[in-house]
């Protein structure tokens, strides 16, 4: 027969099993909501005047290759700071989806449009300068940001295909 102290010990037990699934829960909810946080942060970023400015003007702006760059824009500061300014950012959310720190489906329901325009728009740019300084490492967060959104997009067309 079971008696009062094994039927206690059980209910603690229980007890416990029941706040640490709790606390695990909790922390996988904290988790996604520091990560939606994130990414709303950096869209507000993207959504300031002064970042569609230079967004905007990366984008209309048609670069042929390194050396079109070199011979229409190697003199215009504006220019080299849009691109810096457009490349640092998406370089840091590149980052933070390799190390699977924000939620990817956000950052292609808010961004992937922008990426894949601005990488297209500045990938002649980007491989130049990475020529130029000898430094392979150069948008390397952007273009696999870039890839990822292409992955996406084309994993999309198959299921609807």
């Amino acid at each position: 027969m079971v008696d009062i102290v094994e039927v206690s010990a059980i209910v603690a037990a229980a007890g416990v099993l029941v706040g640490v699934i709790y606390y695990i829960l909790d922390l996988r909810n904290q988790a996604k909501l520091r990560q939606t946080d994130m990414v709303m942060r950096l869209y507000g970023t993207f959504g300031t005047p002064e970042f569609q400015k230079v967004y905007q003007h990366i984008v209309s702006l048609g670069i042929e290759d390194f050396a079109d760059y070199m011979k229409k824009h190697e003199a215009d500061i504006e220019f080299r700071g849009a691109m810096y300014s457009i490349g640092t950012f998406f370089e840091g959310v590149g980052v933070l989806a390799k190390r699977k720190l924000v939620d990817m489906d956000l950052v292609d329901d808010l961004f992937s449009t922008a990426i894949k325009q601005t990488w297209e728009r500045s990938v002649s740019f980007v491989k130049g300068q990475r020529e130029r300084r000898k430094s392979p490492a150069i948008g390397e967060w952007f273009e696999y940001l870039y890839n990822e959104m292409k992955k996406r997009e084309q994993q999309l067309a198959s299921k609807t295909a």
